[in-house]
């Protein structure tokens, strides 16, 4: 008998460190002090009225009270359907959609469905947290691609053939990124689609962030740009990020009719179909105009310009200017290995634990994303408050912002 009260499999899943960042400030914040939190990936607007609504109507019919399909409500897959083609130019059919517990689902369920014990993933980093855990959950094995900001945090073919081995089996594609806000063009993006037709590679791409692009970058759907791809893609995506949802925890999987398929059953046995509630709501949303969705992007492209900005007038830290989502990721490796308020940092992380401490900023370190050396900084808050945690900051880190 074994002595063993948790198995191996879930002891060994790293907590979520965007989730931890943001639970310590919230607990900082709830004892009274004034804390700026930079962690979580959440739009700081409410969700629109009309959504909220249509909420407030199923919450009193009755219909909504019971168990509906795992797959999702029909008219909800029908939309998502639809939405796909209007905002991406991809073209599906509702039986190729699976309704999910928010993006995080339609992430696991994709591995759970694809990958076979030894199964390799390419895993472009920096990349979000929860990738790597819930591959090694599949029996996956992540194989980590560092970028850089030299490359704007793009993985480029050379370093992906590089990486192919006979074990290959998915890759790992985001555009815009979570956590850097690159946006790859259309080329790169058809050069890196070509190569894995080639190569019959599946990819899981997550397009969670396929409205929230800034100035002169454009977002493209890899299984448009290369429609040989299709059959062996599958798209994740869901209302959190787009309409101020993140709460409300719908997302879907848009792929072939056979991974889809699997899919569903799996959840079938995990979480059966999502709040009804959610659903309705999540249907009034996609069906719906994105004039609030373009309110929120102007929001927060003016405070991606003014966090770019103040970051770089902090001696030591040089940051990229996003071009997607609502991320900075700029490098601290100039504050490396530096003494603040008496404390040597020998690493990002240090300087992180520092920033909470003494300047009661949040920021989420880049050992979480697999990039060491970097911290990530959501725009998604309130302008003023943006402004107060970068002065902070540069007040800590002697610098003039």
């Amino acid at each position: 008998m074994t002595g063993r009260r948790i198995s191996q499999r879930a002891a060994t899943v790293a907590p979520s460190a965007t989730l931890a960042v943001d639970a310590k400030a919230k607990a900082l914040q709830a004892q009274g002090e004034s804390v700026i939190g930079f962690g979580a990936g959440e739009p700081d607007f409410p969700t629109p009225d009309a959504i909220v609504a249509a909420a407030e109507a199923a919450c009193r019919d009755p219909k909504n009270h019971r168990y509906t399909p795992t797959a999702g409500l029909p008219e909800l897959r029908e939309a998502v359907a639809a939405k796909t083609l209007r905002d991406s130019g991809f073209e599906v059919a509702s039986s190729q959609v699976l309704i999910t517990n928010g993006g995080k689902q339609a992430v696991a369920n994709t591995f759970a469905v694809l990958c076979d014990p030894g199964d390799e993933v390419l895993l472009p980093a920096p990349y979000w947290t929860t990738y790597p855990e819930v591959i090694v959950l599949a029996g996956g094995i992540p194989v980590v691609i560092p970028t850089d900001a030299a490359s704007g945090f793009k993985v480029t073919v050379d370093q992906l053939e590089a990486a192919r081995t006979p074990a290959t089996k998915i890759l790992v594609f985001v555009s815009p990124s979570n956590p850097t806000g690159a946006v790859y063009t259309r080329d790169e993006m058809a050069a890196v689609g070509a190569w894995a037709e080639e190569h019959g590679i599946w990819v899981m791409t997550d397009e969670i962030y396929e409205h929230l692009v800034y100035g002169d970058a454009e977002f493209h759907s890899l299984p448009v740009v290369t429609p040989g791809l299709a059959d062996r893609c599958v798209v994740v995506n869901g209302v959190a990020k787009t309409y101020a949802m993140t709460g409300w925890r719908v997302g879907w999987m848009v792929g072939p009719t056979d991974v889809i398929a699997a899919a569903t059953n799996l959840q079938s046995h995990e979480t059966s179909n999502v709040a009804n509630v959610s659903q309705r709501a999540a249907l009034a949303a996609v069906t719906g105009d994105l004039v609030a969705v373009g309110a929120m992007r102007e929001a927060f492209d003016r405070r991606r310009l003014t966090i770019h900005r103040m970051l770089n007038e902090i001696d030591g830290v040089e940051c990229p200017l996003p071009e997607g989502a609502f991320y900075a990721f700029p490098s601290v490796e100039g504050l490396v290995g530096r003494s603040f308020r008496g404390r040597l940092c020998a690493s990002s992380a240090e300087l992180a634990t520092l920033a909470i401490d003494e300047a009661k900023v949040a920021v989420v370190p880049g050992e979480a994303f697999g990039a060491p050396g970097y911290f990530r900084l959501s725009y998604a808050l309130g302008d003023d408050a943006l402004v107060e945690g970068v002065t902070r900051l540069a007040e800590l880190f002697g610098g003039h912002a």
